[in-house]
């Protein structure tokens, strides 16, 4: 089914079962309409939540709980899932719209609690499964959790598995973490991979043909950082060759770099 842009900038209902209502900064797309702008941050521009952020079956409970805040039931909330599956970048929306300082593991490694715990107790903790085995890295962790929670904050934690599987040592923590709710973003399906692949073609102003997003889909890395590495190979062979971006063309670049895996384990 060829893809082709949604012009419209209509709110649609987002149909996950979580909330059923409409989202203010997100919308539901389906795999054949693709939005103009995606908040994606590829490296083309940040994710700051402020315009459209693609929603598809393997984010949409992750988006909704995102959406809710601050009507969280809990003093944090887990976002986990398989690296390069934009676990970040939906933190940063998080971080963007609650005001929320950034910290990762190691930085509990030289800081206090209360300068982690953030001015206004909310804090985005990225890569918190890091914290998992260290005793120090565990004590602050707890500390930190325990202010926010007694400010009435709020902490989003990302990691690539659920609380439940990091071998912490320290009984409070874990019992504190496997306690808060904990939602999976999966890698990108379909409709989610070609609408980065359209977004970062567009943006290189290369002009691909159905076929070619069918081809790629099938066989590259279904990561947002792969679709990024391989859109800037093709280019790159495009130029170089003086050729349009054709199946042929792509053929070529898979044959130089693979599946477009990343190279290191961003989320």
């Amino acid at each position: 089914m060829p893809i082709r842009l949604a012009r419209s900038k209509r709110i649609r209902r987002c149909k996950c079962a979580f909330c059923g209502r409409r989202h203010r900064d997100i919308h539901a797309v389906t795999s054949t309409e693709i939005p103009a702008q995606l908040v994606l941050d590829l490296g083309h521009r940040p994710a700051l939540g402020r315009a459209d952020f693609l929603v598809s079956d393997c984010n949409a409970d992750a988006v909704a709980w995102v959406d809710r805040w601050p009507d969280w039931p809990s003093p944090g909330l887990v976002i986990w899932g398989p690296a390069a599956s934009g676990k970040s970048h939906l933190g940063q929306v998080w971080r963007a719209r609650a005001g929320a300082p950034m910290i990762t593991s190691a930085d509990l490694d030289e800081r206090e609690p209360p300068d982690l715990a953030g001015e206004f107790g909310t804090v985005y903790f990225d890569g918190a499964d890091g914290i998992a085995g260290n005793a120090h890295r565990e004590r602050v962790a707890l500390h930190v959790y325990n202010l926010i929670a007694e400010r009435g904050g709020h902490i989003l934690f990302s990691a690539r598995t659920p609380p439940g599987r990091w071998p912490l040592t320290l009984a409070d923590l874990q019992s504190r973490l496997n306690a808060l709710p904990a939602v999976t973003i999966a890698p990108p399906d379909d409709a989610v991979l070609g609408a980065v692949l359209l977004k970062l073609f567009t943006d290189r102003q290369l002009q691909v043909g159905a076929e070619v997003f069918q081809f790629a889909t099938a066989r590259m890395e279904r990561s947002f950082e792969a679709a990024e590495r391989l859109v800037a190979a093709v280019d790159a062979a495009a130029l170089a060759s003086q050729r349009r971006v054709t199946v042929p063309l792509l053929r070529q670049v898979f044959a130089q770099i693979g599946n477009a895996g990343p190279a290191n384990g961003h989320s």
